[in-house]
């Protein structure tokens, strides 16, 4: 049963406002209540099981590497069997819950979380090394998917008839939804309470059983959130827990003849090969298995000469910078017609070089990446730039005691350059001359990538060619290309960015069901 409060138009979370002095003072208080919480224990989850095991993943504050967040328990091969057959068992019987009623699980745990903000903000902080807006912005959007998907629920089986069927005298044709089976949910680091939440309860909601591997950086995360919708009263063996190793859990739960569908988000690489996985028909098996990918992004940010420059500008950093440059959707490009050039990359790296590197507690603009993998990786591709363009700003590691890079810039990068084609996943800007706005959505093209963008023009002609033209899932016209609303902009991309599948969206929970036509003759 709706409540009158479900049924009204849907409104997102809103985010909190940190320069009011009691949102200060509340995140303040839950980073101390949550940092004097460190270094517990966390089990899997299998059905009516929390099993402990010897082997653990540590997780440690990538802000301040002396910091233990939690050591959480490692999955097996052996226990990864033993969730899917609990998931396997568990979705004859959940499979026939209304979906009202799986629906409610949603919008209790959205309530819980919504009373809880700062206390998942405050983790966020510590584990992912998120400032607080960016902590904040992850759990408002995790109650958004909550809450979102809960009523997309109700809305799809509330309509007796999905599709306007042409009707037949004397028959009665209907085309409904069910199920698939269970699913394996595979999170990201980057947002990994949102993403990790909403992949989950897409896969729950619409009547499927979810076992969910988080990503190793961001376990305890995950825990929380599977705490939480146990205390919202999800029946067990519904979303079973096992972190693990990619080959030992990931892949054979990928492999395995039972999963019926794979969600995930990560990189290319990773994307690719558990396509490939997926797509082999296992001894067993009786159907090819779906795959709901989110692959990552090239994106940039292409700036006219009749554009707001301050307002480009201010976008640009914003987007290539927040959290780091580590989102899918990170501007890690600015393509600027010649005209405006250097206006624009002047207030670029003043702008950059006014950002602050600190702890993400202290809500410093610029924090650590995840891992020393990362900044590895990162470092690799900065030699690269140096050789690829000019480096403007940054260039280097930063200080402190945990996985600082400094917010670097490159200019006079050629659109051929690896830096402008390859994704580096931090905190690294490449800026490309156009002689003209046709030829900086050319250049914005080249890639095989299609997530997000940004067109900054004034000019009504050009901007209705840029949203014909410029190729990708997420098209932002004078405002930067990070930060989609669930509802609002469905999230996803095309090309090597994923199976366009679009997050937050009215038919995207279509994507983990399957379509069933009835005809009855009279």
């Amino acid at each position: 049963m709706t409540t009158n409060t479900q049924k009204a138009p849907y409104k997102n979370e809103a985010l909190t406002d940190f320069s009011i002095e009691e949102n200060k003072k509340a995140i303040q208080e839950a980073i101390v209540k949550a940092k004097a919480a460190l270094g517990q224990k966390y089990p899997l989850y299998i059905g009516e099981e929390k099993i402990y095991t010897e082997e653990k993943i540590i997780s440690i504050n990538p802000g301040n590497l002396d910091e233990v967040i939690g050591s959480v328990s490692k999955g097996t091969q052996e226990l990864a069997e033993k969730a899917m057959q609990v998931a396997v068992e568990t979705f004859e019987t959940w499979k026939k819950v209304s979906p009202a009623e799986r629906a409610e699980y949603l919008f209790k745990a959205a309530d819980l979380m919504r009373q809880r903000k700062h206390e998942f903000s405050s983790l966020l902080v510590l584990e992912s090394g998120k400032n607080w807006v960016e902590a904040d912005a992850d759990t408002a959007e995790a109650i958004d998917f909550l809450e979102f998907y809960a009523r997309e629920m109700i809305r799809l089986s509330e309509t007796s008839i999905h599709q306007p069927l042409t009707q037949i005298a004397g028959e009665e044709n209907k085309m409904t939804y069910i199920p698939l089976g269970v699913g394996i949910v595979i999170s990201p680091f980057n947002f990994p309470l949102a993403i990790m939440a909403g992949t989950a309860v897409a896969g729950i909601v619409t009547g499927n059983t979810v076992i969910l591997k988080p990503a190793d950086n961001t376990p305890v995360i995950a825990a929380k959130f599977v705490e939480l919708m146990e205390e919202a009263g999800l029946p067990k063996g519904v979303l079973s827990y096992i972190p693990g190793d990619a080959l030992e859990v990931g892949e054979y739960l990928v492999e395995h003849p039972k999963t019926r569908f794979i969600s995930f988000t990560g990189s290319r690489a990773v994307g690719c090969r558990i396509y490939e996985k997926a797509s082999k028909v296992q001894e067993g098996q009786i159907w090819l298995k779906r795959v709901v990918a989110e692959m990552g992004g090239k994106d940039g940010i292409v700036v006219d000469e009749t554009a707001d420059l301050d307002a480009a500008a201010t976008a640009i950093v914003a987007a290539a910078f927040g959290f780091q440059g580590q989102k899918c959707s990170a501007g890690s490009r600015a393509i600027i017609v010649d005209s405006a050039y250097d206006e624009v990359v002047g207030k670029v790296i003043e702008l950059t070089k006014n950002l602050t590197i600190g702890l993400p507690e202290e809500n410093a603009p610029v924090g650590p990446v995840i891992d020393q993998k990362s900044v590895d990786k990162i470092m690799k591709y900065i030699e690269i730039g140096k050789e690829e363009g000019t480096l403007v700003v940054g260039g280097s590691k930063a200080d402190g005691n945990g996985f600082y890079i400094e917010p670097t810039v490159f200019v006079g990068v050629s659109p051929e350059a690896r830096i402008m084609k390859e994704e580096i996943f931090g905190p690294v800007l490449a800026i490309s001359k156009a002689a003209d706005w046709k030829e900086a959505i050319d250049i914005f093209n080249n890639t095989e990538y299609g997530l997000t963008g940004s067109f900054f023009s004034q000019e009504d002609a050009r901007i209705e060619y840029a949203l014909e033209t410029q190729h990708c899932g997420n098209l932002y016209i004078n405002k930067k290309c990070t930060g989609a609303l669930v509802g609002a902009q469905p999230f996803g991309g095309f090309n090597m960015s994923g199976t366009d599948s679009k997050a937050g969206g009215y038919d995207y929970l279509l994507l983990f069901t399957q379509g069933k036509l009835t005809s009855r003759k009279f």
